[in-house]
């Protein structure tokens, strides 16, 4: 990848890890549904606001965009409520190591497509390091008998199947500009979260400033302008270069969590950590390619 790339990558990740510490400050004061509601909302609305900046055509056919708003529910609204779920009995930085499952998760789901890509001997050694690196990072839980830990991070793991799903999902919609798909789709998932939100929760109570910075960072930032990057790029570098933003994310959660809100991270997870990435670089291949060109 070019030099521009990585700097786009590493922002992306960076954003993406910080994105934690805003679900955590958010679950403070108001609840999961409507960190997610909150979240797809007020990026719907920023999307809306690029797209009439840029002019962009949106799709006239009905179905594209009850589709896409059925796509955005599944990508959208049900991961960025099970993440602040979690966060109630996890540390920001954990949950972001889980989400690096989310290359893992996709590739023993893609086979279930028909478009999808196929698993190979070291795909598949990827995936049994990935989940070594959970079965770690579940270990202190198992061993003290907390299962609202286990709860926790089976709903991070629910979060990542949603992703790899709608990644393949999202391949059908490749006629559709990136501006127009994420503006129909965070549309949808908005739409259907407040409705959620409103019959779960009820009308939620925020007094405290760093609660609306907190929702306008993950929207506005973390969604909206992470979301008008990542369409873009993707097409140029492809969804192995892309996942490499999983590297990223874990690392900025970890760091941050520790300064802003002095989460503890245990040695056992970053042994986690360290299987995970393990299974990605098998995924990956490129290290294992570039190990036989050396070795010629």
């Amino acid at each position: 990848m070019a030099a521009r790339d990585w700097f786009w990558i590493s922002l992306l990740g960076g954003i993406w890890g910080f994105s934690f510490i805003f679900n955590a400050v958010l679950i403070e004061e108001i609840g999961p549904l409507w960190v997610s509601a909150l979240r797809v909302c007020i990026g719907a609305l920023g999307c809306w606001l690029v797209l009439f900046a840029l002019r962009k055509p949106l799709p006239r056919d009905p179905m594209v965009w009850i589709k896409l708003g059925a796509l955005g529910l599944l990508a959208y609204s049900i991961p960025f409520a099970l993440y602040p779920m979690a966060q109630g009995s996890l540390a920001s930085g954990v949950a972001a190591i889980i989400n690096a499952l989310t290359p893992i998760m996709t590739v023993l789901i893609s086979p279930l497509f028909r478009d999808g890509e196929r698993a190979t001997p070291q795909k598949i050694m990827g995936v049994v390091c990935g989940f070594a690196g959970v079965a770690i990072l579940a270990s202190p839980a198992l061993s003290a008998g907390g299962t609202s830990q286990l709860w926790a991070i089976g709903a991070c793991l629910g979060a990542t199947i949603c992703y790899a799903v709608s990644l393949n999902i999202t391949r059908s919609f490749k006629h559709i500009e990136p501006t127009a798909f994420a503006v129909i789709a965070l549309t949808g998932a908005g739409l259907t979260s407040l409705v959620v939100a409103l019959i779960g929760e009820g009308v939620p109570t925020i007094a405290l400033p760093q609660t609306w910075l907190a929702a306008l960072g993950i929207g506005l930032i973390a969604t909206t302008f992470t979301f008008m990057i990542m369409y873009r790029i993707l097409p140029r570098i492809g969804a192995t270069n892309f996942s490499t933003v999983t590297f990223i994310a874990p690392i900025s959660a970890i760091i941050f969590g520790f300064i802003l809100l002095g989460e503890i991270i245990l040695p056992t997870h970053l042994l986690g950590m360290a299987a995970i990435f393990a299974g990605l670089l098998l995924i990956d291949g490129r290290i294992a390619r570039r190990f036989r060109l050396w070795s010629r």
